[in-house]
């Protein structure tokens, strides 16, 4: 029953974490004058797709999770890696979906330019087409790559400065650290 608990308090303190860092990211967009909270939103769904950003979501709630259980303080050192391993594997997951949704944004726009004959009266409507596809296939990168570098840095600094403290106590983490 405790495990259970265990793993349900890491699960309610990802998606805590996950949720604020939504609300602060939209607070701080608003403070440097974008628009309203609603229509960013409805950007990002336009322009990345339900799919890419419930993906991206879940992989950034498992990283997370991981990275709660990391601080967990009476795991032994292997089940410690297994889960900064496992977090680093889910942050790395962010970068491929990024890079894989740029390839398919690219390869959406491509096929659309092949399917299409250009003449001066379809021109602009190929290459608004065109600038679509390829607006996703780079929004992903810039939101995907980033944030893959910030959640491997968070476990990775995690792992490291637990390593540190239980090095430094003969294995055992100090009460209130």
């Amino acid at each position: 029953m405790a495990a259970a608990i265990t793993l349900l308090g890491g699960g309610s303190r990802a998606l805590s974490f996950f949720l604020g860092a939504i609300v602060l990211a939209l607070a701080l967009a608003l403070a440097l004058g974008a628009p309203e909270p609603g229509q960013i939103l409805a950007w990002a769904a336009r322009v990345l797709g339900l799919v890419f950003m419930g993906l991206l979501s879940v992989l950034i709630l498992t990283t997370l999770y991981c990275w709660q259980r990391l601080l967990v303080r009476d795991l032994n050192p292997q089940q410690r890696q297994a889960w900064h391993e496992a977090g680093l594997h889910a942050a790395n997951g962010v970068a491929t979906l990024a890079l894989t949704y740029t390839l398919f944004g690219i390869s959406l726009g491509i096929g659309e330019l092949a399917g299409q004959s250009l003449t001066p009266d379809t021109v602009q409507e190929v290459i608004r087409g065109l600038t679509e596809r390829f607006s996703l296939a780079f929004m992903t990168t810039v939101i995907g790559l980033p944030t893959s570098a910030l959640l491997r840095a968070l476990l990775s600094i995690s792992a490291a400065w637990i390593e540190a403290k239980t090095t430094d106590k003969g294995g055992v983490l100090p009460c209130g650290s």
